[in-house]
């Protein structure tokens, strides 16, 4: 089966292969094609290029294109340090104040910043595998985007001193976020979205509800009203807000490492699908094969039977040096498996 195939059979109910696998392989590409990451800023044709011969060589289910959190906040005039061989960093947020804030202005997507080369690179992989694999555009939600805009201190400060700042903030990113979704969804392909300082490691549940969830909802809706489904990713413990993800509208939730996958399943699996959960950096990047296979299995026994579905993966984007032979294994070891999931079949795996 195609990876298209497989994702719409397994939505429908039908019989598949295996299960969907997505190592959320991201500057790993330029380690497939030989490049440096660096070298994806402002050359759409080379990061398209990069990874969709990772998806060749590894076959996963879905191309996420990807290259940093900031090409957003970028193009609303943030200060972006790209290291010659490393995924780039927020050198310097877009205003010195929220004094600052009727100077900003919402991004072009077809003008501003790196926009316009991941637009290009999204065009490239669709024409070139569309027909075979979901290709999907990282998009950086509106709270996220706004704390890039002030820097992160700055924006809990307002959160406690000036909420209305933060909200104008949420309001101008939001703006940003849907100029960008429709261009990727006009370019055939699916937004991504990512919602880093969303987490309940970084705010309460109680700023998440204010200061969060309204624009993410907005966002959602508009995605749906374009016929497509939302993946959302927060990073670290998202527990105590999963039942907000969902009323959001998120089709799936991503669940990082730090997160338990057989709570989410009990507590959110009735009403979403869910994906994830095998550690990036301790067991992707760091593990051996073996420890690769155990956590797979290990997600699988937790996850394969929810009820709305369940997609291996990794729990947040891949770090640039992980192993190839790890993606493999992480490959192998669901095709193993296999579909429909034999209880029995499984605990033989895991046990060695």
């Amino acid at each position: 089966m195609t990876p298209s195939e497989r994702l719409s059979a397994y939505h429908r109910g039908e019989p598949v292969d295996r299960l969907p696998c997505v190592p959320i392989v991201g500057n790993t590409a330029a380690r497939v094609v030989g490049t440096k990451v660096s070298q994806f800023r402002g050359n759409g044709k080379l990061l398209a290029h990069a990874h969709i011969e990772a998806y060749r060589l590894f076959q996963y289910d879905i191309i996420r294109i990807f290259t940093d959190l900031y090409t957003q906040a970028e193009a609303m005039g943030a200060t972006v340090h790209y290291p010659e061989d490393e995924t780039a960093y927020l050198e310097k947020p877009a205003l010195a104040s929220h004094g600052e804030l009727d100077q900003l202005q919402p991004a072009d997507p077809y003008r501003d910043g790196n926009l316009p080369h991941h637009l290009e690179a999204m065009k490239i992989a669709v024409d070139k595998v569309g027909k075979e694999v979901t290709v999907t555009g990282a998009l950086t939600c509106p709270f996220t985007n706004a704390s890039f805009l002030v820097g992160a201190e700055q924006l809990v400060r307002l959160m406690l001193r000036n909420p209305e700042a933060v909200h104008r903030l949420c309001e101008i990113s939001l703006e940003t976020n849907l100029r960008y979704a429709k261009a990727i969804i006009d370019a055939g392909c699916t937004p991504s979205l990512t919602d880093a300082m969303s987490s309940c490691t970084v705010i309460s549940p109680r700023q998440f509800q204010e200061f969060s969830y309204p624009y993410l909802k907005r966002l959602i809706d508009y995605i749906h009203s374009r016929g497509k489904s939302v993946t959302l990713h927060i990073c670290g413990k998202t527990n105590r807000i999963w039942d907000r993800m969902v009323e959001a509208g998120a089709d799936c939730i991503s669940i990082d490492n730090d997160a338990d996958l057989l709570e989410a399943k009990e507590k959110v699996g009735c009403q979403v699908r869910l994906m994830g959960n095998v550690k990036p950096s301790e067991v992707m990047l760091q593990g051996t094969g073996d420890d690769v296979r155990a956590a797979v299995l290990d997600c699988l026994s937790k996850a394969y039977d929810n009820p709305k579905g369940y997609i291996v993966a990794s729990g947040c984007s891949l770090p640039t040096e992980t192993p190839f032979r790890n993606i493999h294994a992480m490959l192998d070891t669901v095709r193993k498996v296999g579909y429909p999931v034999d209880p029995e079949k499984l605990e033989r795996l895991s046990a060695g």
